[in-house]
């Protein structure tokens, strides 16, 4: 079997080496002429670094990347809501990474063309269209910079992982539209900074006016480490304004995001002083896509982002797409005919990541501190009067369960493994 996956990202690179893994051959096309370190911070979940692990690729995340240990709940003053030990700390077989985007996606490349060889990825080609025969797929790529070239790759099954923006995605729904935006923007840089708290912290500040995310997403080095910040706020009403387009290099200037960033306070982060020394500031509208029917339609289904785009709530993002690609590439590898294989890929992904969808939208595990601010916007003098424990606890803990992560030692949940 032959299988081609349009998207170099983290959901394509690593169905490209399960496959491998499996004895599968798999070939990559990327839209961008290089594969390169671009975008800010993510986290990748324990039941998604299981996945990681079983590819071989611990101990790549470990040089690049920083494994969480405490994630902290504030209010948008600085006050603790909710604190929680997170990986390995909190009785998972894996640990929670914090990492630059691009150096994981870097990673995944880089172990792609060590394991598949270096014609397994080809860059600059943007999927055009595909037909199907009873046979195999016919995809069919333009010249990325100018479209006045093509080419044509015959595979026995299309994997569309392209994104938000999936042309494969928008071939089977012509009618679906733009992207669903809640008018938030959101606006991330990183800096090299002195190390906060113990140097494996992350804080989440805010409440239902808007959002501070920060962690860090490299190990320190003389004191410093790679600070990763993000402030997520409603600037315009998504019923009059189209969502901007989603870019991976949109700049934003600091006199745009300063005072917006002003707005919090975290104990010990100077905020104003690292949101100027951060250079670029990157700028992305917080945009989702309602789950569809289906992702698969004879021998093409859909991966990652382009089949269950989601608000970046819970640090999921990264971690359904790994968990997608480990399950297609189980069912390719049992199944007697590739239909076969997708369906039930289909059936087993698309209502899980779908629930993950719908749950961000209204807050996923930041909910806990959007009901704070409800309760106590001008703040509290205890916690546990404005929203108890247990409350707390219960829409933190219930994510978790809900999107497969919540697995203490010696347990298996969703796409967790033993090795």
């Amino acid at each position: 079997m032959t299988v081609l996956i349009a998207g170099a990202g983290i959901g394509g690179l690593t169905a490209a080496l399960m496959l491998h893994q499996r004895g599968i051959k798999a070939q990559v096309v990327e839209q961008a002429a290089t594969v390169r370190e671009v975008g800010v911070g993510i986290n990748t979940l324990p039941h998604s670094i299981a996945e990681l692990d079983a590819l071989g690729l611990l101990p790549r995340l470990d040089a690049v990347g920083l494994r969480t240990r405490e994630l902290r709940y504030l209010t948008r003053t600085g006050q603790e809501v909710w604190r929680e030990l997170r990986g390995m700390h909190a009785g998972h077989d894996h640990p929670q990474f914090s990492i630059h985007r691009g150096r994981l996606q870097k990673l995944l490349y880089d172990a792609v063309i060590e394991r598949l060889g270096k014609d397994a990825v080809h860059t600059g080609l943007r999927l055009s269209g595909f037909v199907q025969d009873e046979g195999g797929v016919t995809a069919h790529f333009t010249d990325a910079a100018d479209g006045l070239s093509s080419r044509t790759y015959r595979s026995e099954v299309l994997i569309c992982a392209d994104g938000i923006h999936s042309v494969g995605r928008r071939q089977f729904f012509p009618e679906e539209g733009p992207p669903s935006w809640p008018g938030v923007v959101m606006w991330r840089g990183a800096v090299d900074w002195p190390v906060w708290e113990d140097g494996e912290t992350m804080a989440i500040a805010g409440g239902l006016a808007g959002k501070l995310v920060l962690y860090p997403i490299a190990p320190a080095k003389k004191g410093k480490q790679l600070m990763n910040w993000v402030v997520n706020v409603r600037v315009a009403d998504p019923a009059v304004s189209p969502p901007p387009r989603e870019s991976w290099s949109k700049m934003a200037p600091l006199s745009r995001v300063l005072p917006y960033a002003r707005r919090f306070h975290v104990p010990g982060i100077d905020l104003d002083a690292l949101v100027r020394a951060s250079g670029a500031i990157y700028e992305y509208p917080m945009a989702d896509r309602d789950p569809l029917p289906r992702w698969t339609h004879g021998r093409v289904t859909l991966l990652g982002d382009a089949a269950h785009p989601m608000y970046p709530v819970g640090s999921n993002g990264s971690a359904q797409a790994i968990l997608d690609a480990r399950c297609l590439a189980d069912n390719l590898a049992r199944a007697e005919h590739p239909r076969e294989a997708l369906h039930r890929y289909e059936q087993e992904r698309l209502p899980k990541t779908a629930e993950v969808v719908r749950t961000n939208r209204l807050g996923g595990p930041e909910r806990v501190i959007d009901e704070v601010e409800k309760r106590a916007p001008a703040g509290f003098d205890d916690i546990d009067t404005v929203l108890c424990h247990t409350d707390r606890e219960a829409i933190v803990r219930g994510y978790a369960k809900m999107a497969g992560f919540s697995a203490t030692r010696g347990e298996q949940k969703d796409g967790a493994r033993k090795h």
